[in-house]
């Protein structure tokens, strides 16, 4: 494209803008309306004038003048940015994540050959027993899942307004969790139990006299989030929704995210990153993974490994999935009675309105507080007065 006329940049302007956005550029309504003023003062300019102008509009740091070119043309010209291009004009992962999620399949193909590895016995999506594959849905795809597409659309394709009230939402819930009290004190002006040994010491200073009292009041502790995602081949239609979730209680909530299908791996550094790359990161994530479902074995490994000095009663445990496991029968409920054990409040959240029928789940339902319906962004609403 040589020329850039006022109609083709009204219609991607709002992209365009929603991608510097992402890399840290301050574009607003204002900035995008001088935009398009300028393109249509302009007129059917060459591309290259444009792009100065813009930069002008757009850039206020050096960092953004740095960037904007390598944005400019990712956006407008994606055949001339280096990778293979998608339909929506960006590119894939960079070479470093592309790394990353090889590393992961590698050592997951490493340790399914081993001998005995209970891994290698998996095949795709298939229950080794009682979870066979359902499916009533035509979203979904290669395995134990019934699917419903996020708002009827692919799960993939977010507006930026859907984005900013993804994030809204996920501030209110986490306000919303209740903290919990423990054993300890701490000094407040509207404390409900005098400080005798504080007071004690203050009133030294006033020859004795206790003109200024210390008032306690058990100390609380924020809720700590852990949001577990099934990647699953049975969860391939909603994993790209249950990221974006975890990204944005990443964000709002310092939430840890993991990923697991028949292993677990922290996720939280990479969802917390500002750029415009991180959603072909979440599906370098998501297209690394991808293979059968053990969902106790993770789990466990989530427990004593990854979790284990955080794990109290003020932890909240939320499990994205649709259930079907592929590990023992019975594993899944001790690994939810040994999570439980720990005193975290455990949440499932499944991607269908009907309630999860696996028979892994039947097992452990009773070490489960609550299942929620997650299939877009109403459901995740409607779920705010329950999660406490």
């Amino acid at each position: 494209m040589t020329t850039l006329t006022a109609k083709p940049a009204s219609e991607g302007i709002a992209g365009f803008a929603a991608l510097l956005r992402d890399h840290g550029m301050i574009v607003g309504p204002a900035e995008q309306t001088a935009m398009l003023f300028a393109i249509g003062a302009l007129g059917g300019l060459k591309v290259g004038v444009v792009r100065s102008a813009w930069r002008a509009i757009a850039c206020h740091s050096s960092r953004d003048w740095r960037q904007w070119d390598e944005l400019f043309d990712r956006y407008w010209h994606p055949s001339r940015t280096r990778g293979q291009v998608k339909v929506s004009g960006q590119t894939r992962p960079k070479r470093d994540v592309r790394q990353a999620v090889q590393a992961m399949r590698d050592d997951m193909d490493a340790a399914a050959s081993k001998p005995g590895s209970r891994a290698a016995k998996t095949a795709g999506d298939q229950p080794a027993t009682q979870d066979a594959p359902v499916s009533d849905a035509p979203q979904a795809q290669g395995g134990a899942s019934r699917a419903e597409a996020l708002a009827q659309r692919d799960g993939q394709m977010w507006l930026p307004e859907e984005l900013s009230q993804l994030r809204a939402l996920a501030k209110q819930i986490t306000n919303h969790l209740r903290p919990t009290p423990t054993r300890r004190w701490q000094a407040l002006h509207n404390g409900r139990r005098l400080g005798l040994r504080q007071t004690l010491r203050r009133s030294v200073a006033f020859g004795g006299e206790p003109v200024n009292p210390v008032w306690l009041n058990r100390r609380v502790e924020a809720p700590k989030i852990f949001i577990l995602v099934d990647v699953s081949r049975s969860m391939e239609s909603h994993a790209a929704f249950f990221l974006r979730v975890a990204r944005a209680f990443a964000q709002q909530s310092q939430a840890r995210a993991f990923v697991f299908h028949t292993r677990i791996i922290e996720i939280t550094n990479l969802l917390q990153r500002d750029s415009a790359a991180v959603q072909e990161k979440i599906n370098a994530v998501t297209a690394g993974f991808g293979a059968g479902t053990r969902i106790a074995t993770s789990l466990e490994a989530f427990t004593r490994q990854h979790a284990r000095a955080q794990l109290s009663r003020s932890a909240r445990v939320w499990v994205f999935s649709d259930g079907f496991d592929t590990d023992e029968p019975g594993a899944l409920a001790d690994a939810l009675a040994e999570l439980r054990q720990r005193g975290a409040r455990i949440s499932w959240f499944h991607p269908t309105h009907k309630a999860a029928i696996s028979a892994a789940l039947q097992g452990g339902k009773k070490y489960i507080d609550r299942f929620v319906p997650l299939a877009n962004l109403a459901d995740l609403q409607a779920a705010r007065p329950l999660l406490r």
